[in-house]
């Protein structure tokens, strides 16, 4: 989805006999417009979203059965966007800064992109309908998917291996997403200690999941046989 045009833009490039050109991608975003930093998407009424969007009401139908379509369709948008971000931004950090904190300001700078994508994520996760949060739960679980790559490659660069990839990386999204929920509220200036926290927890996590080739030694417990 193309969240650099708004729909006045996309209303402005009218077709033949002043028809305007109008598809999924121009809905979505009258949409996302609507919606804006606080409203959820359960909110928005089909004639709103046609008004936003510079059409007639009956012209939504040639692309979406219902708002709940659309609104399921807006939630896989903003994940897939969203997941672009974060995983060109993991392969640009740089080797001297850490890659955990990094990762964690990069999620946290979300919370204020103009596009309000991951504002859009974190609430429909928790006052959503059924079916919004169970497209937030899918995307939640691609997050997973693409950060336990990112993570496998990374500890193997670094010579570790983790003892549940899997387990750790729902862990650090679950933890980050509820961390960036409680953000929601605070103004960027008062995000540093969170920020901190969050990255520190990130750190736990981790650490707690790399082997100890030690711990993989079975222990055993002597007994009155046993010599020294």
């Amino acid at each position: 989805m193309n969240t650099n045009r708004t729909p006045s833009q996309v209303n402005a490039e009218a077709g033949p006999a002043g028809r305007r050109s109008i598809d999924r991608d121009t809905l979505l975003q009258a949409a996302l417009v609507l919606v804006g930093p606080h409203r959820s998407i359960s909110t928005l009424s089909l004639r709103e979203i046609a008004r936003e969007a510079g059409i007639a009401p009956n012209s939504f139908y040639r692309h979406f059965r219902d708002t709940d379509e659309l609104a399921v369709a807006l939630i896989d948008s903003a994940g897939a966007a969203l997941r672009r971000i974060f995983s060109e931004a993991r392969r640009t950090i740089g080797s001297g800064r850490s890659v955990t904190r990094m990762s964690v300001e990069i999620f946290m700078s979300q919370l204020d992109a103009d596009d309000q994508l991951l504002p859009l994520l974190l609430r429909e996760g928790t006052v959503g309908s059924a079916a919004f949060k169970q497209a937030v739960e899918r995307q939640l679980r691609y997050f997973e998917d693409e950060l336990l790559e990112d993570m496998v490659r990374l500890e193997e660069l670094q010579g570790h291996q983790l003892t549940d990839p899997r387990l750790a990386a729902r862990a650090i999204t679950r933890l980050t997403f509820t961390m960036g929920a409680s953000a929601l509220d605070q103004q960027p200036a008062e995000r540093a200690e969170l920020v901190e926290q969050t990255a520190a927890m990130v750190r736990m996590i981790i650490r707690g999941a790399q082997k100890n080739p030690a711990a993989d030694q079975p222990t055993r417990i002597h007994g009155p046989a046993d010599k020294p």
